[in-house]
């Protein structure tokens, strides 16, 4: 590993725990029976641990959408054309897509990082441009990406994550594009959890049970090739990931090294983070499950982190959706905790158990 990815795994620490208990004091006194706002309790006081400080805050909000392309796609695993992913890109520049919709409801910026698309998207003021690459090589041929490259991808992330961190920055989400991510996506699955390709292998964009057979063959004939290490992350993203995976994976740590809440998307940010955890098993108490993908990898996944989503509304868009959602119900959470009002301070009785 570099010295920056060193460095920042170095500055992971655990969560604040005198912060936590302060919240959780805060969640008995409030005008409510203890516990019956649930997971929004929860969330708030593993919030209080990352900010290291009760209440917790939620008001600056983005979404990091890392794109990259995927030399795999040559395999012909899916329906559409690798083009899609600039022509998508360009979509979220205009901010015609779903994570503009929805980011703008909830009230996060969108930013839109190309890390190895393969076309040539052009100049937008409004796109940050950290190619790696132009899309990755085929993984069942051999490794999808030099080491160097693997790397350069997580500094990336680690470094646009300082850069948003120093413009201010209370929670970040993770999103994603990229043809083929999920087949890069379901081997990641496969060889950290250790699960049979079949078992977290799903039908992507809409694929046949035919295309699904192929579509598996593909990934266990680039296991066989790359026969890449589960005990070695940065092997396994280099023989088998994605650009905007090792962006995300940067994402991650850089986040959990500057105590800033990460809300993990779907099934692609759940593979970067079965990669940033196994570089830095701290970074889990970081990580906030967004939702529960129809991908069958993902459950799977997120088992293994021993990550629940917040939700399940059997999304499977990417993009950063699921995490933009997930943000809203942090800054509720946060917002509970902050704003109700304690028996003491309404003047109610409290019960006895």
């Amino acid at each position: 590993m570099t010295e920056l990815i060193t460095d920042t795994i170095g500055k992971i620490r655990p969560l604040d725990r005198m912060a936590m208990e302060k919240a959780q004091d805060r969640q008995n006194r409030l005008t409510k029976p203890p516990g019956s706002l649930g997971r929004l309790e929860e969330l708030s006081i593993q919030l209080a641990g990352i900010q290291g400080k009760s209440p917790p805050q939620i008001k600056k909000k983005a979404v990091m959408v890392m794109a990259g392309d995927h030399g795999v796609v040559a395999e012909k695993i899916g329906n559409w054309p690798q083009e899609v992913t600039a022509q998508m890109v360009a979509n979220f520049l205009r901010g015609g897509a779903g994570i503009n919709v929805v980011a703008r409801h909830v009230g996060a910026r969108v930013i839109v990082v190309d890390m190895g698309v393969a076309t040539e998207i052009g100049r937008d003021a409004n796109l940050v441009s950290r190619k790696v690459g132009s899309g990755t090589q085929n993984m069942a041929c051999g490794p999808a990406m030099t080491a160097e490259q693997a790397a350069k991808a997580v500094e990336t992330g680690i470094e646009l994550m300082a850069e948003e961190a120093g413009r201010g920055l209370d929670i970040a989400g993770t999103g994603d594009m990229g043809i083929g991510n999920t087949t890069a996506s379901s081997t990641i699955c496969a060889i950290m959890t250790g699960r049979p390709v079949a078992e977290v292998t799903g039908l992507g964009t809409g694929l046949t049970d035919e295309q699904l057979k192929h579509k598996i063959a593909v990934i266990e004939r680039a296991i066989s090739v790359n026969r890449p290490e589960p005990g070695n992350p940065m092997e396994v993203l280099a023989k088998i990931g994605g650009f905007e995976i090792g962006g995300l994976v940067g994402v991650m740590l850089g986040a959990a090294a500057r105590r800033v809440p990460v809300v993990i998307d779907g099934f692609i940010s759940g593979a970067a983070a079965l990669i940033a955890s196994a570089l830095s098993p701290g970074v889990k108490d970081y990580l906030i499950a967004a939702h529960l993908s129809v991908e069958p990898g993902h459950r799977v996944l997120l088992e293994h982190l021993g990550l629940e989503p917040l939700l399940s509304l059997n999304m499977r868009l990417g993009e950063g959706t699921g995490a933009a959602l997930g943000i809203f119900l942090a800054e509720v959470a946060a917002g509970v905790l902050a704003d109700m009002a304690t028996f003491g301070e309404a003047g109610v009785s409290e019960g006895d158990g």
